[in-house]
């Protein structure tokens, strides 16, 4: 069960029976080789924190955020222990002490409430951003160097910057996508915030290819964000309005499956009909909801669609995006579908579930860290001799690709719908 905001009780701490299943996978222990940036170590500091024998500290706000949250840890812990919603709880506790100015709050909530969580805000500030990205202001400030100056990193951040599509996802995709043929299922689709106007191609793609499945697709227009990025930057007042307006949204059509892309999405509208739990106007809709709530692969592979793919000559690989592996368990499904195309030469990777170092906005905050564990990526990657790597969550998508870059990987970077797009 995930905790909302709140510490965890003593008898959720005591889960964690400190065996050190979790060191192994863990890359900020694997960085350090400190205890206290393992797992383990960081579930010991939140106990004592929340048994009243330590108070928050300097050490205790460094570690909980230096965690990529990646849940990796969980995976391995045999004994099931949900360590995600004890560091997010935790991270909650330190947005509310002295350790976070009240612009830095601010600042957050603006980001999360304002302009994230409203679809019109969004796209307006995309399209200056857009607009920023194709002009010689851009080209000017990182010729000049001027970005250094004002700060280190401030250069690849802007470069780690997804580009904002032509057109978004909204502008392209009707509210109604019909089969050519018989309906075989009737299925929602989640458009989403960033991937609306980041990744509007993945979405136009994912929408044809459930068509070309005999798929019915109900894509409503005044759709916002499932929450997720709200929740797991501790805005859970946010999340929580903003399940309950994805919710109500999508009550006004009759679907078999609610389809997402991304991997954040998905897992976290799979958890709706906890969070809403204690809501007696939404908990049962909630939980109706959840029930059928599909990654697009898992979609694919667990249904009896008609999926008829045509034969590729490319050699590939796979990210499993933490999101998709550690918190849906959907490992699978991904590879399942890829190697059935015909064609396809598949290179398994290596530490193919270690975090690629996204992590939200943790490439922005922690961004030397974040190299660390995108350079291990990228060389697992190359020794594969793939010429596409595929992964789920449009996080990794940007991350990867500026790693492909960064340290002159010759891959591309694509997302499975994508790629199965270009064999039907």
């Amino acid at each position: 069960m995930r905790l909302l905001g709140v510490l965890p009780s003593d008898d959720v701490l005591q889960q964690c029976i400190h065996c050190g299943m979790c060191l192994a996978v863990c890359p900020t222990y694997e960085m350090t080789k400190n205890e206290r940036s393992s797992p383990r170590g960081r579930i010991k500091l939140i106990k004592s924190v929340a048994r009243g024998e330590m108070q928050i500290t300097k050490l205790f706000v460094e570690e909980m955020n230096f965690c990529l949250d990646c849940q990796a840890c969980e995976t391995a812990c045999p004994a099931g222990v949900k360590y995600g919603s004890m560091v997010e709880a935790a991270r909650v506790e330190v947005d509310n002490t002295s350790y976070r100015s009240w612009f830095y709050r601010f600042v957050k909530k603006f980001l999360l409430r304002t302009i994230v969580g409203s679809r019109s805000k969004l796209k307006l500030v995309s399209k200056l951003l857009r607009i920023y990205q194709n002009s010689f202001i851009r080209k000017m400030l990182h010729k000049s160097g001027v970005m250094k100056i004002i700060f280190t990193n401030l250069e690849e951040i802007d470069k780690l910057s997804p580009t904002v599509s032509e057109k978004f996802s909204d502008e392209i995709i009707p509210e109604i996508t019909m089969p050519k043929g018989e309906v075989k299922y009737k299925t929602a689709f989640l458009s989403g915030c960033l991937m609306n106007v980041m990744f509007a191609e993945i979405n136009k793609d994912t929408v044809e290819v459930l068509q070309a499945c005999n798929c019915e697709v109900f894509t409503p227009k005044n759709q916002i964000c499932c929450g997720s990025l709200q929740a797991h930057n501790g805005d859970f007042e946010t999340a929580k309005n903003l399940a309950k307006h994805t919710i109500d949204v999508f009550s006004s059509y009759q679907f078999d499956y609610m389809v997402a892309n991304s991997a954040g999405c998905g897992a976290f509208m799979k958890e709706y009909g906890h969070i809403l739990s204690d809501d007696v106007k939404y908990a049962e809709r909630a939980r109706n909801f959840s029930r059928r709530v599909k990654d697009i692969t898992e979609f694919l592979t667990e249904t009896d669609v008609p999926l008829k793919l045509k034969s590729m000559a490319e050699s590939i690989t796979y990210h499993d995006a933490c999101h998709l592996a550690h918190t849906q368990k959907i490992t699978e499904q991904p590879r399942k579908i890829l190697k059935a195309i015909p064609g396809v030469s598949y290179n398994e990777l290596e530490e193919a579930s270690w975090c690629c170092g996204s992590a939200g906005i943790y490439n922005i905050v922690h961004y030397k860290d974040s190299m660390v564990i995108l350079e291990r990526k990228m060389e697992n990657i190359r020794k594969t001799h793939s010429k596409v790597v595929v992964t789920g969550n449009p996080g990794c998508l940007a991350q990867l690709r500026y790693g492909a870059q960064r340290f002159g990987v010759e891959v591309e970077v694509m997302h499975p719908i994508s790629l199965i797009r270009k064999t039907i």
